[in-house]
């Protein structure tokens, strides 16, 4: 389910079977023009990423709304206020948290998040909508369904 008026109105009548949430960590920063395009594209790819992940486990999941970060933020700082949205979200009956990255980054501060990271590695370019592009989402995909399933 996603974060919509339809899916928030399916979840309320099911929020029992509904356990997991998806969250997809995105970086943001327009003051460096040297990774303004590479950064942009990767989060249209964590976004397609996380609506694939989505659907395949429809059902079972949350996916909340992106948290977007300064790359030169304190990450300290950031951890703190994940795990405050996090302390939010466990007032429902969310048993996992999953937050999706392509910033190797926060793998220095995982064990202080809420949760577990599933960082995968970026890819730096390309055409999100080639059929290449689809099929090696798809395969990453099916990847950490299988990891996130393990959790269940």
């Amino acid at each position: 389910m996603k974060w919509n008026e339809q899916d928030i109105e399916n979840y309320v009548g099911a929020k029992e079977y509904i356990d997991t949430i998806i969250l997809p960590l995105l970086p943001f920063q327009l003051s460096q023009d040297a990774n303004t395009k590479k950064d942009a594209f990767a989060s249209e790819v964590l976004t397609i990423f996380s609506n694939e992940i989505e659907k395949e486990l429809t059902g079972r999941i949350l996916l909340t709304p992106s948290y977007y970060y300064l790359k030169s933020a304190d990450k300290e700082q950031e951890v703190k206020r994940l795990n405050a949205w996090v302390e939010d979200m466990k007032k429902q009956p969310f048993k996992h948290i999953f937050y999706v990255s392509f910033d190797s980054s926060w793998k220095k501060n995982e064990k202080d998040l809420n949760g577990n990271l599933l960082w995968l590695p970026g890819i730096q370019s390309g055409d999100v909508h080639s059929e290449e592009m689809q099929k090696l989402i798809r395969q990453q995909v099916q990847q950490i369904v299988e990891l996130i399933r393990s959790y269940w």
